[in-house]
């Protein structure tokens, strides 16, 4: 009896309990608690890699101009393009890939833009370039010899070392990009690739536009850019002026009675740049407007509209 006493005394302070070792006692049942589950690992989602930038530039080479010989274009190269070329000659791209490039007065009737792309491949486009029909006079002549060679390329060559050092400096002009405009208007005596051939002998053609306004008519520069020189007393060009307007392409002016810029100077479009002269070898008053991409010759005439 007093066994049997304790056992249930026993179960009434278990039943009295909330829990007894891990046991929950309901009306004198006892039922498992459910041991908490460890802690959830949670799960990291990752966002998804950033997409690549959108590429800056056309898919393709994109151009206009004057695709004719002596002409000229202006485009941009296909995007994610490292370097580009017209036939052998590097261009000079901007941040958006915008490029300036000519076409001398003797090149063949097509000629290829090519361009490096970041992926190692490269993209091409094929210009046709119209051919032009040249002011030729056939002399039944033998070309003069009268000048004494050594004795001029004495004096000669250090003139032309001079012109060709400062075609050759890069200055970063920007007037490539503008629509260019005349220096000063007048009577056209001279146009552009006009040349004489003496019994089989070519002559130098004419590398430039001859305008004779009138002796000591003031002329502008017809684009932005940066005077690389600006000398008087040249054998052959008198008084000159050659303007860098970036990218390789440069005018020059020559046979001026007065100049009025310096050397190193930047100047704008239509700014007053000198006067029209007779000075070096002319037979008249005129301005003599040449202009050169790298060592195209091209044609002033196709870069202004009518005067």
């Amino acid at each position: 009896m007093k066994l049997t006493s304790k056992i249930m005394g026993l179960s009434v302070v278990c039943a009295a309990l909330t829990a007894c070792n891990g046991t929950a006692v309901e009306s004198g049942q006892a039922s498992v608690l459910a041991t908490p589950a460890a802690a959830a690992t949670p799960t990291i989602v990752q966002a998804p890699p950033a997409a690549p930038p959108e590429p800056i530039g056309p898919q393709k080479f994109i151009y206009n101009g004057e695709l004719t010989q002596g002409g000229w274009i202006r485009g941009q190269v296909p995007a994610r393009t490292v370097s580009a070329r017209l036939g052998d000659q590097e261009l000079t791209l901007d941040d958006q890939g915008n490029f300036f490039a000519a076409f001398d007065r003797d090149i063949g009737s097509s000629v290829t833009l090519s361009a490096l792309l970041s992926t190692g491949s490269t993209q091409d486009a094929a210009l046709s370039i119209a051919p032009r029909q040249w002011n030729i006079q056939r002399v039944n002549t033998n070309r003069g010899r009268g000048r004494n060679l050594e004795a001029y390329w004495k004096k000669r060559e250090p003139e032309h070392n001079a012109i060709v050092a400062a075609r050759a400096k890069q200055t970063g002009a920007q007037g490539w990009k503008q629509d260019f405009i005349w220096p000063v208007k007048g009577r056209i005596s001279g146009k552009f690739g006009r040349q004489r051939i003496y019994r089989d002998e070519a002559g130098s053609y004419h590398s430039g536009l001859d305008i004779a306004p009138g002796n000591g008519v003031p002329f502008v520069t017809p684009a932005d850019g940066v005077v690389v020189l600006a000398r008087t007393g040249f054998s052959i060009e008198g008084g000159l002026i050659i303007i860098d307007h970036g990218a390789g392409l440069n005018s020059a002016f020559l046979h001026a009675s007065k100049l009025a810029v310096t050397e190193g100077q930047s100047v704008r479009q239509g700014q007053y740049i000198g006067n029209v002269g007779s000075t070096g070898r002319s037979t008249g008053p005129h301005l003599h407007w040449g202009l050169k991409w790298n060592d195209a010759r091209i044609d002033p005439l196709l870069f202004v509209g009518p005067q």
